[in-house]
């Protein structure tokens, strides 16, 4: 794994390894996480607002009520779709879990998880998930006399729901092996894009950077992604004309030159593709 794109990871307390933020963003196209991974799962529960996230190949739109899970090792990138979003990020550490002895809890689900074999689906629904998020994050921020009981049973009956209705995969230690050596050679590819967006990104200049040919980069760019490249390039350089028709001065014409498309037709055109709104139209509101 490309090790430029890890974020360090922190715990408030070492013996007791898991964390709660609350983040708030005024102000709709601004990049609330570029794209990085860490060894700890992430479970985000959107209170108001709505986002764009990545999650690995999955792209979607969440909103108020929404639970995401973000697997270890896993790529993730989000934006904000509002003029304010507020969430809570939670992050743990499930060596928190882990037991002494190596019991059937341990073998059948701690581990797995642990060794990244075990994968959830991204989105999560359910009054009973919810119940148990918002009590884990109440138990976190009030922090009473025995919060750490209170939080890690809820952690335990979350994780229940997790793996009796949101198991994504299971992974053989081969394939995990083969998909983390792809995750790592496309991860500086993903930093590129995202640093030289203004630039022209051809296929065979990625694919060169990866050392693989045009075709082999591209069926695994798709694979790991959920896009083609272009379709990646374009979103990329239109999530960041989105904000700046929002937030800039700056012309149509001159947003279009300065996010990558030199014909201002075709950026309108791609732009009304993807936004279901001209720009023109876009800056007016």
């Amino acid at each position: 794994m490309d090790k430029t794109l890890r974020e360090p990871m922190t715990m408030p307390d070492p013996q007791f390894p898991i964390k709660v933020h609350r983040c708030e963003f005024d102000g709709r196209g601004q990049v609330l996480f570029n794209h990085h991974w860490h060894e700890h799962l992430e479970i985000l529960y959107i209170v108001s607002g709505e986002a764009s996230l990545e999650c690995g190949s999955s792209t979607f739109t969440v909103k108020e009520g929404d639970m995401i899970v973000i697997n270890r090792n896993e790529l993730h990138y989000g934006l904000s779709l509002s003029d304010h979003l507020f969430y809570y990020a939670l992050i743990a550490d499930f060596s928190l879990l882990q037991s002494h002895s190596l019991d059937a809890t341990e073998m059948k689900f701690i581990t797995p998880i642990t060794q990244n074999r075990l994968i959830f689906e991204n989105r999560i629904s359910g009054d009973d998930a919810l119940a148990s998020m918002l009590s884990i994050i109440h138990e976190l921020e009030q922090r009473e006399f025995g919060y750490e009981l209170a939080v890690k049973s809820e952690l335990y009956r979350l994780l229940t729901l997790l793996v009796r209705g949101y198991v994504a995969t299971v992974l053989t230690l081969d394939e995990y092996a083969r998909r983390m050596k792809n995750v790592e050679r496309f991860a500086p590819i993903f930093k590129y894009i995202e640093e030289h967006y203004r630039e022209d990104l051809s296929v065979e200049l990625l694919s060169g950077m990866a050392g693989l040919s045009r075709f082999h980069f591209s069926r695994l760019f798709k694979e790991i992604s959920g896009r083609t490249v272009t379709e990646y390039v374009n979103e990329t350089r239109l999530n960041r004309a989105d904000y700046l028709l929002r937030e800039s001065p700056l012309t149509v014409s001159e947003i279009a030159a300065a996010t990558g498309f030199n014909d201002i037709y075709y950026f309108s055109r791609t732009f009304k593709k993807y936004k279901s709104m001209a720009p023109s139209a876009l800056r007016k509101k």
